[in-house]
């Protein structure tokens, strides 16, 4: 019966997200990993309890407020820490997010107590979870990547991110041409060209707002004008790249304050 309950309280699936190998959620209570080893690199944060593991003959542990990054090919194990078990969320990243000269750094440094790090991989996980979210998902696993680099493998007085408006420019006009059809982070990149992590601060810096949030701003305004021509949700949701009326019902609310229905008949006598 304990083996059910555990089994009931895992989900996992595979995003529409370059590097993702998979997206794993458990709540565990008495299983315990044995020995074992992964072919992807595995981030892992904690929100309920704790886990203790071994990683490399060397114990470690993976508090609440702790982001910890298990390297490919490295034995570990793991065990609730706590009485109630933990509750845990993990990305499994291949080589093209973080590359081979991190492993002994991690392998040293597993464990970072970093709260932004923290913070971010957490939206992450709530943006890998809704479909039609895939550009805010890879933006945000490109600055987790970019911070991870800078703890594992520090580089100093590299200053503040550089403005680049030329840059911001040419992305903000590459949106506006893929506002239905979307564009891949990755993709975009290599048609500006630019690396992706200073591709999404160079354009956060000169408009103030990432590359998702403008995108789904852009389809949300083409939104509005269909409601008020008389489109349904469901065929507005269709015409203006979203991936179904959930994910325009979500955003539209967000940044209109009413549902694509309520602001459709507002206007009715």
């Amino acid at each position: 019966m304990a083996a059910d309950r555990e089994t009931r309280n895992v989900s996992a699936w595979r995003p529409r997200v370059p590097g993702v190998v998979e997206v794993f959620h458990a709540h565990y209570t008495e299983y315990a990993y044995p020995m074992h080893v992964h072919e992807a690199w595995t981030l892992l944060i904690v929100d309920d309890g704790a886990v203790r593991y071994d990683l490399d003959r060397h114990e470690h542990g993976t508090p609440h407020d702790t982001v910890s990054l298990l390297p490919p090919h490295v034995p570990h194990n793991g065990s609730p820490a706590t009485p109630d078990g933990f509750r845990k969320r993990v990305l499994y990243l291949d080589a093209t997010r973080l590359g081979d000269d991190l492993i002994g750094p991690a392998v040293d440094a597993p464990d970072l107590r970093d709260p932004v790090l923290r913070r971010r991989v957490g939206q992450l996980h709530s943006a890998l979870a809704r479909p039609g979210d895939e550009l805010e998902a890879e933006s945000r696993l490109t600055l987790i990547g970019e911070r991870l680099h800078a703890h594992l493998l520090p580089r100093g007085g590299t200053g503040p991110a550089r403005r680049d408006p030329v840059l911001a420019h040419r992305l903000r006009e590459l949106l506006d041409e893929r506002v239905v059809p979307g564009i891949g982070l990755e993709e975009a990149a290599g048609l500006v060209p630019a690396h992706p992590a200073h591709l999404v601060r160079a354009f956060s810096g000169a408009y103030g707002i990432a590359p998702h949030q403008y995108l789904m701003s852009r389809r949300v305004d083409r939104a509005r004008r269909l409601l008020l021509a008389g489109r349904t949700p469901a065929g507005v949701a269709a015409a203006t790249g979203f991936y179904d009326q959930a994910h325009l019902t979500r955003h539209f609310k967000r940044l209109v304050g009413v549902t694509p229905g309520r602001y459709r008949t507002s206007g009715q006598r």
